[in-house]
């Protein structure tokens, strides 16, 4: 497997302790700003606000115009197969270190994602610790029914992928729709050429700090 390199320069170095994303801003907050600017200022309240608004969106594109999924994705991993027992996903998922596989078809086309919480899931269990108590008590139960089980009765149909070319804002976009560690990226027809984790994406952008 290939894990990419690609940093954004860190748009928060030399910049104030209390850099924040954008925030909706209260009529207070402007008045207030603008009783600090020396001079006199001619604008609205809400035209400030329009200001403020468009700034931080170009500002936004200007940082992180250079991120792409292409340059972020996993790739050289081996995705999994609808018709895979279970019990060979896990083992996939184990030797490749990921929390999460796409499901292709045939011709390498997405048409699933799996992930741990899947297994979890399909285990009837509410938690990893209740899953390894369940082990102890009834472990070979446990293992008749991964091995009797398919992946496509276990996976996410129809998973949240990007394009390879998707940039910044569809990223946070998609993310924020599947709320997952990894997600696929996908070619213009389907085809799989990568996976796009969450903390590398978060990682590269130097977003961490950020609530």
């Amino acid at each position: 497997m290939s894990e990419s390199n690609f940093q954004v320069p860190n748009p928060l170095v030399g910049a104030a302790d209390d850099a924040l994303p954008e925030i909706e801003l209260a009529d207070e907050d402007i008045i207030d700003a603008m009783r600090h600017i020396a001079g006199y200022i001619d604008i609205s309240t809400e035209d400030f606000r329009s200001i403020y608004h468009l700034a931080h969106h170009h500002a936004v594109d200007r940082v992180f115009s250079d991120v792409r999924a292409e340059a972020l994705m996993l790739t050289g991993f081996e995705p999994l197969g609808p018709d895979m027992r279970m019990d060979e996903a896990a083992r996939k998922l184990v030797a490749q270190g990921l929390k999460g596989l796409p499901v292709v078809d045939s011709d390498g086309r997405l048409c699933g994602m799996l992930t741990e919480t899947d297994f979890v899931r399909r285990l009837q269990a509410n938690s990893f610790l209740e899953l390894m108590l369940r082990l102890v008590e009834s472990g070979a139960a446990l293992a008749t029914r991964c091995h009797e089980t398919h992946v496509r009765e276990v996976m996410t149909q129809n998973p949240v992928s990007v394009d390879r070319q998707a940039g910044f804002r569809e990223i946070t976009a998609a993310f924020h729709r599947h709320k997952g560690r990894s997600m696929p990226v996908v070619e213009a027809d389907g085809t799989v050429c990568g996976l796009l984790l969450h903390r590398k994406f978060i990682s590269a952008c130097h977003l961490e700090s950020l609530p």
